[in-house]
């Protein structure tokens, strides 16, 4: 098996950055919350953004219909106890 890291901190691979992406990981930040590449040096913060591209986006779609933020939304906030 031959893996493509694209982030050496953190021994992410090109197939690990594709499968966040294709799970909702819209953007370098979504990623990096997900597996944490792109956080230490940044050098690959670059091959990120070229592996996300300009494709589909559910959020970005979601954003551009105009649905409501998660947080604007009353039933996903957990209730005082």
């Amino acid at each position: 098996m031959n893996r493509v890291f694209v982030c050496s901190c953190f021994g992410v691979t090109e197939e690990q950055v594709k499968s966040h992406a294709d799970a909702g990981a819209c953007t370098p930040r979504q990623i990096a919350s997900a597996c944490k590449a792109g956080t230490d040096c940044g050098g690959c913060v670059r091959r990120i953004q070229a592996l996300l591209g300009r494709g589909a986006c559910p959020r970005r779609t979601l954003a551009d219909q105009g649905a409501p933020a998660l947080a604007e939304l009353p039933e996903a906030l957990p209730e005082a106890a």
